[in-house]
């Protein structure tokens, strides 16, 4: 199969980032031309003058529509793409110069319809951004589900950086409504077609991330909202893992009356288990002030997950109601 890639960029009211990624895409060592396509998603700020200063450095297509949602978004760019195979990024990636040279170098070699590939965290980021990324993706915090060489089970791209072939593309027809959770659903749905998928563990991308904390909690519980209901959708991907966050607050609250009537054992466990955090995060980022918000961040990440998948299982399990109709917020209504 002769590859010809397609960027698929969706962007809401964020022209200063798409100049990051832009610069960065410009910057690439691979030898063949790709395409970038730029789907404005209904933006009140539009990026339609940042796309001008790249039309003579790179093939760019640039479309708007009215909102209806990142997955959405992607299906629009995948569909009017002219490249056999898609990497759907976020617009606040930036990419590293020898990203699509790493990729094609693993899809040549064992080549699958579906790839995914890590984020990191750039030396420009902010100690926020940083100590955020480490909260997402180290071992000790999710498992390293969201890319690390350890993660658990069969991997599951995330639309950050993630490649889709267009013939897995079509046989699926795209990302579904809900957002967040498109990533998964839509991974799973690749599987069961009997396509395989597989993680570039060299394919990273810097992933700036959310800055504010209230932002940052709002999308994890967004995460722990829609998982319960991914499970009722595929019952057979559904984990014990998944209680972990839920658990781990329940347990810390425990743990805290206990040691107030002088049980301090548990406690203990609480306080040493974040202390190997720290130690690791501060080994990972060469940063105190990262590895002393990685600890906040995992907190805001554990509550806002554990609270939205308790809250989420709950409504679920006790009403005859569809999800769409329980939250509302987390489905787009497509055009």
């Amino acid at each position: 199969m002769t590859l010809s890639f397609s960027f698929i960029v969706p962007v809401y009211n964020r022209p200063n980032e798409i100049r990051e990624l832009l610069d960065s895409l410009s910057l690439q060592t691979f030898n063949q031309v790709f395409e970038v396509v730029v789907v404005e998603d209904g933006s009140t700020i539009s990026s339609e003058d940042i796309i001008r200063d790249y039309v003579d450095t790179l093939s760019i297509s640039y479309y708007k529509k009215p909102n209806s949602g990142p997955g959405d978004s992607r299906n629009y760019g995948m569909k009017r793409a002219k490249g056999n195979y898609f990497i759907v990024l976020d617009s606040d990636c930036i990419i590293p110069p020898e990203y699509l040279k790493i990729v094609y170098k693993s899809l040549k070699e064992d080549f699958v319809h579906c790839y995914g590939g890590p984020d990191a965290a750039h030396n420009s980021f902010s100690v926020v951004q940083k100590a955020i990324n480490y909260a997402m993706t180290s071992f000790l915090t999710t498992g390293g589900i969201r890319g690390g060489k350890k993660a658990v089970g069969k991997f599951q791209p995330r639309s950050f950086n993630m490649g889709i072939s267009k013939q897995a593309f079509e046989n699926v027809r795209g990302y579904g409504n809900i957002h967040p959770g498109e990533d998964p659903d839509l991974t799973i749905r690749i599987w069961n077609k009997g396509y395989k998928t597989k993680l570039i563990s060299e394919a990273f991308v810097f992933h700036k991330r959310r800055i504010d904390w209230n932002k940052f909690y709002i999308q994890v519980n967004k995460f722990g909202m829609v998982r319960p209901i991914l499970n009722q959708w595929h019952p057979e991907t559904s984990k014990l893992t998944y209680w972990f966050p839920t658990l781990f607050c329940l347990g810390l609250l425990v743990s805290v009356l206990m040691g107030v009537i002088g049980v301090l054992i548990p406690l203990l466990c609480y306080i040493l288990y974040f202390f190997i955090l720290f130690l690791d995060a501060l080994g990972k980022t060469k940063n105190l002030r990262v590895a002393i918000l990685a600890l906040f961040a995992t907190g805001v990440q554990f509550i806002g997950y554990g609270y939205g998948f308790l809250k989420s299982t709950i409504c679920i399990k006790l009403s005859k109601k569809k999800p769409e109709a329980l939250f509302p917020k987390l489905f787009f209504k497509t055009n």
